[in-house]
C-alpha cells in the first residue's frame, strides 16, 4: 500500500476527534473516564460478588447446585450473547443514549435481584441485570476511546479502564463477604442502585454524545445463531449432571450448538456487516487474544466458584472471612494492573501474558493438593498465584486484540475480546459446578477430591494462556495482523463485500 502510516494515524486521530465533538478539557476527560470505570466496576463486580453469597442463597432459597450455577451463568450468558449487538447499536443511535438506558436497566435488575423470593425470580432478574450490562461494557470502552483523541493519552485511559475489569472481579468476593455477613445476601444487589443513580446523573451532565462514522447494520440471523450456540452449550453442561451426557435432551442441545456454529461460519462470511466479523480471525494476534480471554476467565471463574464454597462449606468460614481470605488476590490486582499497563505500553504484551499463564497453571496445580486441613497460610499462598495471574492478564488481552487493526475495527475487536471473557466465565462456572457440585453434600474430603479435576483443567488453561502469549506476539502473528488490517482498510475505502476486498488484496 502506498499510504504511509504517519498520515493514516493522523487522519484517524482527526476523525476520532471530529466524532467526539468539541475537544474536552483534561478535567472533563478524566471525569468521563471515572464515570465509565464506575459503570464497569458494578457490571463486572456482579459476576464475582455473587460467588461469596452462593452458600447463603442456597440456604435461604433452598436451591440446588444447578440453581446456583444458573444464578451466575444467566448473567454472564446474556452478557456474552449481546455485547456485540449493544456496541453496534450504540454506534448507530448514540453511545451516551444507550449507556443511559443500560444504567437504568441494570439498576432495575439489581433492585429486583435484591427482592427475589425464589431462585427462579433471582435468575430472571439476573438476566435483566445483564441486559443492562451489555449496554455498559462495550459502550463505555467506546466512550473512553472517543473522549481521548490523543493516542498516548487514549492508551493510558484504556489501560485504566481495562485494569478496572480485573480489579472488579478480584474485589467482588471481599465486598460481597462483608455485605452478606452484615446485611444479608440481598444487599450485594441493592448496593448497585445508588451507584447507578449517581452514574446516570453524571452521564447526563458530563458525557458527550458520539456516534460511529459508519454504523454496522443489524444482523438478526447472526444474533439468533450466537444465542443458540451459547445457550445450548451452557444448558447442556449444567444439566448434564442430573440428566446424563447420553440423555436425548443433552445430545439434542449439543447437536443444536454444533449446527448453530456451522450456521455462523456459513452465514456470517457472506454478510457485508456481520455480527461476528470472522475475517478478524485471519489475524493470529486477534484469534489468540480471544482464546486467551476465554481460557483466562474460564480458569478464574472456576477458581472463584469453587473457592468461595471451599472456604465456607468445607472450612466453615463466614462469608466475611471467606472474602478476606481472597484479599491476596485483590491486593495483587491493585498493585500489578497499573504496572502491567505501563509494561505493555513500553515493552509489549508478551511478558505479562506468559507470567499470567504460568501463574494460572501453578495456581491450578497447587489447588489440586488442598484439603480441608491444609494450613491457612498455605491456602493464602496459593491464592497469591491467582492474584498475580489476574493482575497481569487483562491489559495485554485488549492490546493484543487490537494490535495492528485499523481504527474502524478497534471497537468491534474489543467487544469480541469482552465476549470471549464472558464466555469463559460462563463455561468456568458451568464446568466446575458440573464436576464438583454434587460432592458438596458428601463432606469436605469428598468435595476437595472431586474438585481436583477442575484444578487440573485450570492448570491446562494456564499452559494454554502462556503458549498463546508467545504465539500471538511473534513476527508471524504480527504479519497476519497487518494483512488483516490491510483487508479492512480496503473495505472502508469502498470494497464493501468480502469478495471485493479479497479481489483488491490479490491485485
Amino acid at each position: 500500500m502506498s499510504d504511509s502510516p504517519q498520515p493514516q494515524a493522523a487522519a484517524g486521530t482527526r476523525e476520532l476527534a471530529r466524532l467526539a465533538g468539541p475537544e474536552l478539557s483534561r478535567r472533563r476527560r478524566v471525569l468521563v473516564l471515572t464515570i465509565c470505570c464506575a459503570s464497569i466496576l458494578v457490571v463486572v463486580m456482579d459476576i464475582s460478588i455473587v460467588n461469596v453469597a452462593l452458600p447463603a442463597i442456597r440456604r435461604d432459597l433452598h436451591t440446588s447446585v444447578s440453581g446456583l450455577q444458573w444464578s451466575v451463568d444467566a448473567y454472564t450468558l446474556v452478557l456474552a450473547s449481546f455485547l456485540v449487538l449493544a456496541g453496534s447499536t450504540a454506534d448507530r443511535v448514540g453511545r451516551r443514549r444507550v449507556f443511559q438506558v443500560g444504567l437504568a436497566t441494570f439498576g432495575l435488575g439489581s433492585l429486583l435481584c435484591g427482592l427475589a423470593p425464589s431462585i427462579g425470580w433471582l435468575i430472571g432478574a439476573r438476566a435483566l441485570q445483564a441486559v443492562g450490562g451489555t449496554m455498559l461494557n462495550p459502550v463505555a470502552m467506546a466512550i473512553v476511546a472517543t473522549t481521548f483523541p490523543d493516542p498516548a493519552e487514549r492508551a493510558r485511559a484504556i489501560g485504566v479502564f481495562s485494569s478496572t475489569t480485573g480489579l472488579s472481579l478480584a474485589l467482588g468476593p471481599i465486598l460481597g463477604g462483608a455485605l452478606v455477613d452484615s446485611l444479608g445476601w440481598h444487599s450485594i444487589f441493592w448496593i448497585n442502585v445508588p451507584i447507578v443513580v449517581v452514574a446516570l446523573v453524571c452521564t447526563a451532565l458530563f458525557v458527550p454524545e458520539s456516534r460511529a462514522a459508519r454504523a454496522r447494520r443489524f444482523d438478526p440471523v447472526g444474533q439468533a445463531l450466537v444465542i443458540l450456540v451459547l445457550s445450548s452449550l451452557v444448558y447442556a453442561i449444567i444439566e448434564s449432571r442430573s440428566l446424563g451426557w447420553t440423555s436425548p435432551v443433552i445430545l439434542g442441545l449439543l447437536a443444536a450448538a454444533a449446527l448453530g456454529a456451522l450456521g455462523i461460519l456459513g452465514y456470517e462470511l457472506r454478510r457485508v456487516d456481520p455480527l461476528l466479523e470472522l475475517r478478524l480471525f485471519r489475524s493470529v494476534a486477534f484469534s489468540s487474544a480471544i482464546l486467551i480471554a476465554l481460557f483466562a476467565m474460564c480458569g478464574f471463574s472456576a477458581f472463584l466458584f469453587l473457592t468461595t464454597q471451599y472456604l465456607q462449606d468445607v472450612r466453615g468460614m463466614s462469608a466475611l472471612r471467606a472474602g478476606l481470605s481472597l484479599l491476596p488476590v485483590g491486593v495483587l490486582v491493585v498493585v500489578l494492573s497499573p504496572l502491567t499497563g505501563r509494561l505493555v505500553g513500553s515493552r509489549g504484551p508478551r511478558l505479562p501474558l506468559v507470567n499470567a499463564g504460568v501463574t494460572l497453571a501453578l495456581g491450578g496445580g497447587a489447588s489440586a493438593w488442598l484439603t480441608p486441613d491444609t494450613p491457612l497460610p498455605a491456602v493464602l499462598a496459593t491464592y497469591l498465584l491467582f492474584g498475580s495471574f489476574m493482575g497481569t492478564v487483562n491489559p495485554p488481552i485488549t492490546n493484543t486484540a487490537v494490535s495492528g487493526m485499523p481504527r474502524s475495527m478497534a471497537g468491534l475487536a474489543t467487544s469480541l475480546a469482552s465476549t470471549g471473557r464472558q464466555i469463559g466465565i460462563t463455561l468456568g462456572v458451568a464446568i466446575s459446578g458440573t464436576i464438583a457440585g454434587s460432592a458438596l453434600t458428601g463432606g469436605g474430603r469428598a468435595f476437595t477430591s472431586a474438585e481436583r479435576g477442575v484444578w487440573w483443567l485450570v492448570f491446562g488453561l494456564g499452559i494454554g494462556v502462556a503458549g498463546l502469549g508467545l504465539l500471538s506476539t511473534g513476527r508471524w502473528a504480527m504479519a497476519t495482523a497487518e494483512r488483516a488490517a490491510a483487508l479492512f482498510e480496503q473495505v472502508d475505502r469502498g470494497a464493501e463485500h468480502p469478495a471485493q476486498a479479497r479481489s483488491l488484496t490479490s491485485t
